[in-house]
């Protein structure tokens, strides 16, 4: 199972006009709701990735050539998953900056930007997260 580029965008898309019901505050704030809209993308391919690996019907559909593998990353992104829904009971915060960060690509000005935090304690931010992260990947 693979996801293009294109179709990530677009599920992304589909997810933000159906379920959005506020305005976008400027740039920075749309990309932050873009990159959890594309997380929930990633995860639900990830999770039907594994239902496939039990018996499920397998499809193939490839859209383009820039795709994002979900087959050799299923277990992976679904244990990443598991562990940004433990770290947001520990700080919110932390994982809308993974969010920002991995999922869209956001620079630190731009992250910092979309949550009224300043650069500074982006960075912190991530670094506490990225050390969170580890050990709950690692545990």
């Amino acid at each position: 199972m693979t996801l293009s580029t294109t179709a990530l965008v677009h599920e992304a898309y589909l997810k933000l006009v159906n379920h959005s019901p506020s305005r976008w505050r400027n740039r920075a704030h749309f990309l932050a709701v873009a990159s959890l809209a594309m997380r929930h993308v990633l995860v639900d391919c990830a999770k039907a990735r594994a239902t496939l690996k039990r018996g499920g019907e397998r499809r193939r559909i490839t859209l383009d050539d820039e795709e994002i593998g979900i087959d050799e990353q299923a277990e992976s992104l679904l244990q990443l998953d598991d562990a940004l829904v433990r770290l947001a009971t520990v700080d919110a915060r932390l994982v809308r900056v993974v969010e920002c960060r991995f999922f869209a690509g956001m620079s630190e000005e731009e992250i910092a930007d979309a949550l009224g935090v300043t650069v500074r304690t982006v960075r912190r931010d991530w670094v506490k997260a990225r050390i969170m992260l580890h050990q709950a990947l690692e545990g």
